[in-house]
């Protein structure tokens, strides 16, 4: 992500756009004390999994290097790397709690690899619904249908759903924040609306936790 991109999320969650999104999967590894984000952008779900418990980390991941910069401020519990989800991650085989993947590439088996058998993997993915006011009005980039089915069909090797949760709610915004939800996404690698309008947005996601398979 570019600082743009960053600098759009970081006004967006600040605005509490995705806060039950991130209750949730806070919600999720309640009681982690090691917790890998990866695709961490600004570390905003990272930050608030880690709660208030002084002893528990978190380790940043994203391929970005502002993103990394932004991350290593956000909470001094938290470690950014700089690195590639899609190469071996550079975490030790077995000491995590939890992976998050929030809007993010998916490296299964190396999430698997890095989880403790009692750990949990925590995945968001956008339902067809998500934004779905702002794609059709600006012809932005669609959704495809049933992504959270063929999660758990790519993941069936290594992990084992244990919870599916689904949040959907509708939260009206200036029309400044409407396009930093534009700008924040894949879209800004596209093409961005010259005119955004105040309005009210969907937010529509899927929140999966998995488990590790049995070794």
């Amino acid at each position: 992500d570019s600082p743009a991109m960053l600098a759009a999320r970081a006004r967006v969650h600040s605005a509490g756009i995705f806060a039950p999104v991130a209750a949730q999967v806070a919600g999720q590894v309640r009681g982690r004390t090691a917790v890998l984000e990866v695709g961490a952008g600004t570390a905003y779900y990272l930050a608030t999994a880690l709660g208030d418990d002084p002893g528990t980390v978190g380790v940043a991941l994203d391929v970005s290097k502002a993103a990394a910069k932004v991350a290593a401020r956000t909470d001094q519990r938290i470690a950014a790397v700089v690195a590639d989800v899609w190469q071996p991650l550079p975490v030790r085989d077995r000491c995590l709690g939890a992976v998050l993947c929030v809007f993010a590439p998916r490296n299964l088996p190396e999430f698997a690899r890095v989880l403790r058998p009692e750990g949990v993997l925590v995945v968001v993915t956008p339902r067809p619904g998500h934004l779905v006011d702002l794609r059709d009005h600006h012809g932005l980039l669609r959704v495809p249908s049933d992504k959270a089915g063929q999660l758990v069909t790519a993941a069936s090797e290594f992990f084992e759903l244990v919870d599916t949760r689904l949040l959907r709610h509708q939260i009206d915004v200036s029309a400044a924040l409407a396009a930093d939800l534009i700008a924040m996404g894949p879209n800004a690698f596209h093409r961005l609306p010259e005119d955004v309008d105040a309005g009210s947005v969907t937010i529509d996601i899927t929140v999966q936790t998995f488990r590790p398979l049995s070794s």
